[in-house]
């Protein structure tokens, strides 16, 4: 089903809307440019897939596995990635507005100059993630796993890390990103530890 909705996508160019996707399978496609609009995935793999430049409008992710894949300028609206896996996928200069993502594994992904706007991160794993020239507007995480996250000129001014794991998070040498930060005393002794305050 799946394979001829892309079939024709390709041919007229009009978005996939309104469908949904189950247990679906693509091996190394090529989706560049694919615009998807009210559409739900659910139990579906990608292995190897290049979404770059896709469009997701309104669209859910559930129990999916797209780890590798790249999403390099990427735009999601509205979009739900939930209970999936993105471990190792490119997401390079995507934009993520009014869009959730929970209870997902984002480890080791290449999120280097995205833009999140009005978006929320909630129980996910974004262990030794690349976030660095990141612009966040209103992001909302909670219980995210940050550990060995490179934030390099990524401003986390306004952003609440209380929640979350920072262990070992990796900014710039003035650890200017940190500023405005809001942070737990626990995760702030850590802080004040790297910039070689003493606690008494």
């Amino acid at each position: 089903m799946l394979q001829e909705e892309m079939t024709r996508f390709r041919e007229q160019e009009t978005p996939i809307e309104g469908k949904v996707f189950e247990g679906e399978v693509l091996v190394e496609e090529d989706l560049e440019r694919f615009e998807f609009d009210q559409v739900v995935f659910n139990k579906c793999r990608f292995i190897g897939c290049d979404f770059t430049d896709a469009t997701f409008i309104n669209t859910t992710f559930t129990n999916c596995d797209f780890s590798n894949c790249i999403f390099y300028k990427s735009y999601w609206k509205d979009a739900l990635v939930k209970d999936s896996k993105a471990d190792g996928s490119k997401f390079s200069g995507a934009i993520f507005r009014q869009s959730t993502i929970e209870t997902s594994s984002f480890m080791y992904t290449n999120c280097v100059n995205t833009l999140w706007e009005n978006s929320k991160i909630n129980d996910c794993d974004f262990t030794q993630a690349f976030m660095s020239e990141v612009k966040l507007k209103k992001l909302t995480l909670t219980k995210v796993n940050l550990t060995s996250v490179d934030f390099f000129k990524t401003p986390l001014k306004g952003i609440d890390l209380s929640d979350c794991n920072i262990t070992n998070i990796m900014v710039s040498d003035t650890y200017k990103e940190l500023g405005g930060v809001k942070m737990n005393m626990f995760q702030a002794a850590d802080i004040a530890k790297l910039l070689g305050i003493k606690i008494v």
